[in-house]
């Protein structure tokens, strides 16, 4: 299977040559133009993309998650939601990065096999970067109103939230 991984990309690669010299596309002027989109699509995307990252350090770096979350423990407490996986809830939505390194933290700090461990990992499997998406995707379009995306989308967030919480301790406990 290894050595069957290793000749997939370059397969690839040969197949859309081979296809495209069979259709008589213009090969090389046609990777140009794809490059010159991406390129732009980059452009116009980045200052989304930096806001973004600047906001995730901000909020990181100033202490606010820690007090966020320490406000938020007690509710977390009466709905059973791991404690440890409170900053994961409020980062996920915002930093696929950052939530990384928190499932990291608390599988050093719990364990994996944890019920928070578990807990974090069907959250980080359940839920999407929403701030993320919306900064990337509406942004290569130039959508400004996102109308009704936002709300449902974190609205999706939060019941995935949830019921990880409910999943886990239905099929672990």
């Amino acid at each position: 299977m290894n050595t069957f991984s290793f000749y997939i990309l370059p397969g690839v690669i040969g197949f859309i040559i081979i296809f495209g010299l069979f259709k008589n596309v213009p090969l090389f002027d046609t990777f140009i133009l794809g490059a010159k989109d991406g390129i732009s699509s980059a452009f116009s995307i980045a200052p989304s993309l930096i806001g973004l990252i600047v906001a995730v350090s901000m909020l990181k770096a100033s202490g606010a998650l820690d007090i966020i979350t320490s406000l938020l423990a007690p509710i977390g407490n009466l709905i059973a939601i791991p404690k440890e996986t409170i900053p994961l809830m409020l980062l996920r939505p915002i930093s696929g990065s950052g939530a990384l390194a928190l499932v990291d933290s608390i599988f050093k700090s719990c364990g994996p096999d944890s019920f928070p461990g578990r807990v974090a990992s069907v959250m980080m499997g359940s839920t999407e970067t929403t701030f993320y998406v919306l900064a990337v995707y509406f942004g290569a379009v130039s959508i400004k109103n996102t109308r009704h995306t936002l709300p449902v989308a974190l609205t999706a967030d939060f019941a995935s939230f949830i019921l990880s919480v409910l999943i886990v301790r239905l099929f672990f406990s």
